[in-house]
């Protein structure tokens, strides 16, 4: 793909096996941090290996990589609940990690529209592929199913006021963004999916200072 040809690996500045050693160190890291955790959150961490095993492999098989990343990106929704209260509160964990996967959803397809010509003369697959012109449409389905489920987690913990309006802001930036959102020029697709620091941002405030 032409708009990733520059980094490390695919310009040659890094060889396969330095590349791999870089990989077992950073596992081995993550090793570290998951052992100093609680024996649940120890077992809950490692059930999502086969995700992060297997989803870089998704793209030849489904037009759903996307859901597979979601899937696999989000576990933190779990883990770290129960890293600090040593299980999980499933009414408050699901609805979260459900909203994480909507939500990776929505941008990893705004990403995907960026490389969608590239994708088709390789033959890997993606949403961006799966949706064409309806992904507004699946986008605006996404977010809807990522507001509910912050909705209620929110309640299952007995969020407050900021907390809500933080989600309000979250779905008022997320429909601008789907609104405005060109998915045949690459240069908006990027600028769509990197103003989601924005969500982010909105959200974490608003659970900031809903627990205060």
């Amino acid at each position: 793909v032409a708009r990733t040809a520059s980094r490390p690996l695919a310009a040659g500045d890094i060889s396969i096996f330095q590349a791999f050693i870089f990989l077992g160190g950073q596992l081995s890291l993550a090793l570290c941090v998951l052992l100093s955790l609680n024996y649940y959150s120890i077992v809950l961490g490692t059930t999502s290996l086969p995700l992060v095993i297997t989803y870089p492999l998704m793209k030849r098989i489904t037009y759903w990589p996307q859901l597979v990343l979601g899937l696999t990106f989000n576990w933190g929704a779990l883990l770290g609940w129960s890293a600090i209260k040593g299980s999980c509160e499933w009414s408050v964990c699901l609805p979260l990690y459900l909203a994480g996967v909507m939500w990776t959803l929505v941008y990893d397809t705004i990403y995907a529209h960026q490389d969608k010509r590239d994708d088709i003369i390789i033959g890997v697959k993606s949403t961006a592929l799966q949706f064409k012109d309806d992904t507004k449409q699946w986008l605006s389905g996404f977010s809807l199913a990522m507001l509910l489920s912050l909705c209620i987690a929110g309640m299952n913990c007995n969020q407050t006021f900021p907390y809500y309006s933080a989600v309000a802001a979250v779905g008022a930036h997320l429909a601008h963004q789907i609104y405005t959102l060109d998915i045949d020029k690459p240069e908006d697709c990027w600028k769509k999916f990197a103003s989601n620091r924005t969500v982010g941002v909105l959200l974490f405030i608003g659970i900031v200072f809903g627990n205060l």
